[in-house]
């Protein structure tokens, strides 16, 4: 297709008015006009023509380049390929309307490769929406996804081209949200101050009760409670970008992600710790937990069994408590992957819940799939359950509903896991032992398993941990006498002179003066 460069001027006829073009006399100067380019693009549908122009470059040098500019990317689009050369004809028409700049000949090439508009750039939130919208994964996972972009990506970001993402833009983001956060501690305080006060005024007489009136008032002015945006959610928003920016580079739209880059503070889990007296007393005294996770003694994890002894869900509560399942795989076990007479459990499935809504699920890992060994009191137990929700069946007759799941409410319906818990933390708090999560629970039988001797590689397959570093980290450091027992092994490997030695004689046999043994006949 023909091209062309031209030089002209906007000089115009003195006389008529009219502008005088390519007869101007001083366009024989050398820096008088301007030049412009021409190319041809490929005709319409009806056959009608088209062309690419653009004036007012300084020098030819400057218009050659843009003419060359526009016949590379005319050169992207294969002749047998009528969509590819429609997207780039289209695009270079809209560039010489709009008089915008000419794209990259790379960036081009890497969004015809990948099917997108060339005409219209993605924004970030238009490609997280697609993104979140092409995800095929369970809906609690879409939520937690969903959560993250509505929340945070979109408004601080989504404007942004997605090919011209940047590191500094993200550090911006995050340093932004940990501003709102200081901004939304200070509104806070002030709330939590100013309710305090009002709990100290009296009721009675006027003064007091306009006064109480105008603090009401100003209180219902105030921002309501809100939660800051702490250090573990930070890391799961830049997951969220990370993914989504990656499916972006294997589809070939961007080459460089910068969530993969950005610095951010590391998040600090908290640690599992036991209930000791000391810890106890301190509880009870300010009620305050030494940790988010806390772990029972076996004492009082057998405190706790012996006081819900004759709850109906007390085989739940005994088998997160001795063989670790979660919450969800212990409401979704059905009957069938039971075995009582050999002593073997096996997790194929678990409710997971979506807001309030309860789905069922299989494992989100493959190391979720697992066998668990019954010891014989768990066994037991089970079977005293079986017998119980039996007898239930009968009684509710036609009612009942058939679940097949071992765990169920008095008609056979699901169990919510939701409601498991709220139900956990009753019965703690009735029991009157220090409080944990129904997760601890499940902690507590690693940490028990550890303290028995059982190699860890055991109690990392009958958690469902997909490694065992995962148990090392969160479980091993519970118990003090298991580091204790570690520490006193590994001293006795060193001798030291002036130690006692165990593993020698106390009593040593006497020799005779002539230096030889006196032998017994027998």
């Amino acid at each position: 297709m023909k091209g062309s460069t031209h030089r002209r001027c906007y000089c115009r006829d003195p006389q008529t008015g009219k502008p005088l073009g390519k007869s101007c006399p001083n366009l024989a100067k050398r820096n008088h006009g301007y030049y412009s380019v021409r190319q041809e693009l490929p005709p319409r549908e009806d056959g009608s023509r088209r062309s690419f122009s653009r004036a007012g470059f300084a020098s030819l040098k400057d218009a050659q380049a843009a003419l060359d500019h526009v016949r590379a990317l005319l050169a992207l689009a294969d002749a047998d390929d009528p969509e590819a050369v429609a997207k780039v004809t289209e695009l270079l028409e809209r560039v010489a309307d709009e008089k915008t700049p000419l794209p990259n000949v790379e960036e081009i090439r890497r969004r015809l490769a990948s099917g997108q508009d060339l005409a219209n750039y993605l924004t970030i939130g238009d490609w997280l929406d697609q993104w979140l919208g092409a995800k095929r994964i369970r809906a609690s996972g879409i939520t937690r996804y969903e959560v993250d972009i509505r929340m945070h990506l979109k408004p601080r970001i989504g404007h942004h081209r997605l090919d011209r993402l940047r590191v500094g833009h993200l550090s911006d983001m995050f340093a932004a949200i940990s501003d709102a956060n200081a901004e939304i501690e200070e509104q806070n305080a002030q709330r939590r101050s100013a309710l305090a006060e009002l709990a100290t005024l009296p009721w009675k007489g006027k003064e007091n009760r306009d006064r109480r009136k105008a603090m009401k008032s100003a209180i219902d002015a105030m921002p309501p409670f809100r939660r800051t945006t702490g250090p573990a959610t930070r890391q799961h928003i830049r997951a969220t970008l990370r993914a989504a920016l990656n499916d972006a580079i294997a589809q070939q739209i961007i080459t460089f992600n910068p969530a993969a880059h950005v610095e951010m503070d590391p998040v600090r889990k908290s640690k599992a710790l036991v209930w000791t007296d000391e810890r106890v007393a301190r509880w009870e005294l300010t009620g305050e937990k030494p940790s988010a996770v806390m772990v029972w003694t076996p004492q009082q994890t057998g405190a706790f069994l012996d006081h819900v002894a004759e709850d109906r869900l007390y085989a739940l509560w005994h088998l997160i408590a001795l063989r670790g399942l979660r919450r969800g795989e212990a409401c979704a076990q059905p009957w069938s992957e039971v075995s009582l007479d050999t002593g073997m459990l096996t997790v194929t499935t678990q409710f997971v819940q979506d807001g309030w809504d309860v789905a069922e699920s299989a494992p989100k890992t493959d190391s979720g799939f697992r066998v668990v060994a019954l010891d014989d009191e768990t066994a037991a137990v089970l079977k005293r359950h079986r017998e119980r929700q039996q007898r239930e069946r009968e009684e509710w007759g036609p009612a009942w509903v058939e679940t097949g799941r071992v765990f169920a409410q008095e008609n056979g319906e699901w169990l919510h896991p939701g409601k498991i818990t709220d139900y956990f933390a009753r019965l703690v708090a009735s029991s009157g032992l220090p409080p944990i999560r129904l997760h601890d629970l499940r902690h507590g039988a690693a940490t028990l398993m550890l303290a028995a001797g059982i190699d860890i590689k055991i109690v990392s397959d009958t958690l469902g941990h997909s490694d065992t570093r995962i148990t090392r980290d969160i479980y091993q450091s519970v118990f003090p006498h298991v580091a204790r027992e570690a520490a006193e092994a590994a001293a006795k490997l060193v001798p030291r002179a002036g130690q006692k030695r165990d593993d020698k004689p106390k009593h040593r046999k006497k020799k005779n003066r002539k230096g030889k043994g006196k032998r017994r006949d027998r």
